[in-house]
């Protein structure tokens, strides 16, 4: 499993798709929390926290997520390797599992450069140092467990199609509705409204950026994050047949 992790992150470097999505990522960051007027805007807010960040990262990463899984298995698909790759000496779930934590570490290290985020407003405070940390470690690690869901629907996504774009759609759409639709469907049945809710990515992540690392919400990311890896394997086996 390390070849693959290995293979993968030198694939992401080897070519400017790591560097993009890290640079991208950190832009698009940087200009709404720190350039342009509006709700995100920490200098305008007027609180020495991290909030504005923890509820832009998710959006964004809905996006580049997907662009960084999108070559996982689609691109071994069109350039017929991916026969090749199932009969090394490895399990499929060593595969899948290699594929996984090489895209999950690419979004970790995009993630690492905002910790100066941190920095930069334990400074700004008044007084210095004023600051929610309980709340911005519980964040963190909310968007990480976050990250490893988005991450694991990208990779099964890149099983359906030897086309990235059809994978990237696809993916984009299954983390939109993970994310945020469960929200949106509990709006309309008020009745159950907490239920439906709480089948949502949102509502867990929300919780954890609270501060509070319930187990119940890292059951949740976990499950999600094992079923999309599952369904990965499952597709890979069919096709190996």
């Amino acid at each position: 499993m390390k070849s693959i992790i290995l293979r993968e992150v030198k694939s992401f470097f080897g070519s400017p798709i790591g560097y993009l999505v890290i640079a991208i990522f950190l832009i698009i960051n940087g200009l709404f929390l720190w350039v342009f007027e509006g709700e995100y805007n920490i200098l305008k807010t007027g609180f020495a926290d991290m909030t504005p960040f923890f509820t832009l990262a998710p959006w964004i990463l809905i996006f580049l997520i997907p662009a960084v899984t999108m070559r996982s298995f689609s691109d071994e698909k069109k350039q017929g390797t991916l026969e090749l790759l199932l009969t090394k000496p490895l399990s499929i779930w060593e595969i899948v599992n290699g594929k996984f934590i090489g895209a999950l570490l690419l979004i970790v290290m995009a993630i690492i450069p905002t910790f100066i985020y941190v920095w930069v407003i334990y400074g700004l405070g008044m007084p210095e140092g004023n600051i929610d940390m309980g709340s911005t470690i519980g964040s963190y690690f909310g968007l990480l467990f976050l990250i490893s869901g988005y991450s694991a629907i990208g990779i099964f996504t890149s099983t359906l199609s030897e086309n990235q774009i059809v994978a990237f759609i696809i993916a984009v759409f299954l983390c939109f509705f993970i994310y945020f639709g469960f929200e949106g469907l509990a709006t309309v049945v008020p009745s159950v409204s907490n239920f439906i809710a709480a089948l949502g990515m949102q509502d867990h992540y929300k919780s954890m950026s609270r501060g509070v690392i319930d187990t119940q919400d890292i059951l949740y990311f976990a499950s999600i994050t094992i079923a999309f890896l599952s369904f990965t394997v499952y597709n890979l086996k069919s096709f190996k047949s």
